[in-house]
């Protein structure tokens, strides 16, 4: 019996995922837990495997779609089933979020002369514009249009998303026809679309002509993606909703870049300074616990675990890969795991669980020349340290000025949660096992 598979929960956050590739076709057989197709959530590229064992009868959702929670995606069934009774689910699943069937219908576009008057009305209100003659095109008929691009209640069948894209780029979607299921609009079909308006530096008036715009570099429109649409608005209710406050401390970094460079001489294995940060910081949460914790409704949660959540750039974004019991483990297999993490978030592999789950978030921004920051604490965590830059200056030691190496670290603080006295307190801790290393090396 055919049946419809939906969009699961493919991360803890996800609310909507965008299908990136199909890996089967229609026709093909599927087994339980073979590979379907991959989604990009707000986390990473999830693979979508199959809950059911069948033949793929229909795609409901093409890729590129936007498809939320529990919407249908595709039937499953026997081979040579009809999946008629469900195609009705499927033309609305990327656009459910639009006004009910009820809504009249939006007025057709306006000619493009009528259009680019307008905007010439709004950015120079003072001016009189004089349109050149040209030809109106007719209204589009329903044969114009292509009909299945339109639906039956003259509202076109695209997604929130291709809107989105459409408008940015100036294409009446009214005039065009979608390669997507019963000619639904796709994100592909705007890449070979004309634009329909023309742009507003093609408006002709009766002032001067505008300063010559020759090479001039034109702004580039980028649409959120689903991680970069995350971060936004995780951040934002971070610094709307957590009291943050900041701690910052200057280490002696000497004793640590001697340690490194004698480490990666002697023992022939390499290690980077955020791995002797990670694990110093695991040692430091050890003896100051208090600031491993989180704020509830209910109650403050001090974690047992030590489980640090490292910062790892991607090319759309930010992703925190965690490193779990992370005060329990050697400094080589911290160093070791983390590459691996690194490596999978730069591919878009992380699986769910190395993604959450943090008590306590790390982000290095040394490595990039920067010497001194504050981070947004990642929730539900209760702070996150931001490294700096390790920097050569002079520096008093024996009441003599001598060459040294200086590295700023700053903690940001959930209030709730974390006081200034336990903030400084781990603070100090980790100050002790930074600047006397080879505690790292003993635990």
């Amino acid at each position: 019996m055919a049946r419809v598979v939906d969009m699961p929960k493919l991360s803890p956050t996800m609310e909507e995922g965008q299908i990136v590739t199909w890996h089967k076709k229609e026709g093909e057989f599927v087994e339980v837990d073979e590979l379907l197709a991959e989604v990009e959530t707000d986390k990473a590229t999830m693979e979508f495997r199959s809950f059911d064992r069948g033949t793929l009868l229909k795609i409901l959702a093409p890729p590129g779609s936007m498809v939320r929670l529990g919407e249908p995606v595709a039937v499953i069934g026997n081979a040579g089933e009809s999946a008629d009774e469900f195609l009705g689910k499927g033309t609305t699943a990327a656009v459910r979020a639009e006004a009910p069937v009820t809504t009249p219908a939006p007025p057709p576009a306006p000619p493009p002369a009528a259009a680019a008057a307008r905007v010439a009305d709004r950015v120079a209100p003072a001016q009189a514009v004089t349109a050149p003659p040209q030809v109106v095109a007719a209204p589009a008929t329903t044969h114009d249009i292509v009909g299945s691009s339109i639906g039956p209640d003259g509202r076109v069948k695209a997604s929130p998303y291709v809107r989105k894209l459409a408008r940015e780029r100036g294409i009446d979607l009214r005039r065009m026809s979608g390669s997507g299921t019963f000619g639904r609009i796709v994100a592909r079909d705007l890449s070979t679309a004309p634009t329909a308006l023309p742009a507003l530096s093609t408006t002709t008036t009766t002032a001067a002509p505008a300063p010559s715009r020759t090479g001039r570099r034109e702004s580039t429109v980028k649409p959120l993606s689903m991680m970069r649409r995350t971060i936004a608005r995780r951040l934002t209710e971070s610094k709307q909703q957590v009291p943050h406050f900041y701690l910052t401390i200057d280490v002696d970094a000497e004793p640590l870049v001697d340690l490194r460079s004698r480490f990666n001489t002697e023992v022939g294995r390499k290690i980077s300074f955020n791995d002797l940060v990670v694990k110093a910081v695991a040692v430091a949460i050890a003896r100051a616990p208090e600031v491993n914790a989180q704020f509830t409704a209910e109650a403050l949660v001090y974690h047992g675990r030590i489980d640090i959540s490292v910062a790892v750039a991607v090319d759309d974004g930010l992703v925190t890969p965690v490193v779990r019991d992370a005060d329990q483990k050697s400094l080589l297999q911290i160093s070791a795991e983390i590459q691996a993490l690194s490596l999978r978030a730069r591919d878009r592999k992380l699986s769910v669980e190395e993604m959450t789950g943090g008590t306590f978030s790390i982000s290095n921004l040394g490595m990039h020349g920067i010497d001194e920051f504050a981070a947004v604490i990642n929730p539900p965590e209760g702070a996150i340290l931001a490294v700096g830059a390790i920097r050569s200056e002079p520096v008093v030691k024996n009441d003599t000025v001598v060459p040294g190496k200086r590295m700023k670290l700053t903690l940001s603080c959930d209030h709730r949660v974390v006081d200034g006295a336990v903030g400084a307190k781990f603070l100090a801790e980790l100050r002790k096992v930074l600047e006397q290393p080879l505690q790292i090396l003993a635990l």
